[in-house]
């Protein structure tokens, strides 16, 4: 039987930021959402919102969202209405889709099944 020592690390936020041919933000995560990665997040997806005529935000490689990852796409959210820049969310995978749905955010940004799909919607 192996043995594991020393703590648990949660795995970390990556955040890259790609720019489509009409100017449209692609962010795309891979890691969790959660306290420690927020504030960068939050940072890209305003400045994401305040430059394009639209941001998608990619979730196929995310595996966790907490609290803080809701409050901060409710902000960008929120920043897009009040610019008139659309903000949609994408392939988000079993577990952050079920988040995503018992605390109302699906209803509130529009979530996608694809990346492709909130890209040409």
């Amino acid at each position: 039987m192996a043995e594991t020592e020393g703590a648990a690390v949660p795995e970390r936020l990556l955040i890259t930021r790609t720019t489509t041919g009409g100017g449209v933000s692609l962010v795309t995560l891979a890691g969790e959402v959660d306290l420690d990665g927020s504030a960068p997040l939050r940072e890209v997806l305003l400045a994401s919102v305040e430059s394009a005529p639209g941001t998608v935000v990619d979730f196929g490689e995310v595996g966790f969202l907490d609290s803080s990852g809701i409050n901060v796409l409710i902000s960008a959210h929120r920043a897009a209405e009040d610019r008139g820049v659309w903000f949609r969310l994408a392939a988000p995978r079993d577990a952050v889709l079920r988040v995503l749905r018992l605390v109302g955010v699906d209803t509130l940004i529009p979530c996608y099944p694809s990346v492709e799909q909130a890209l040409t919607a």
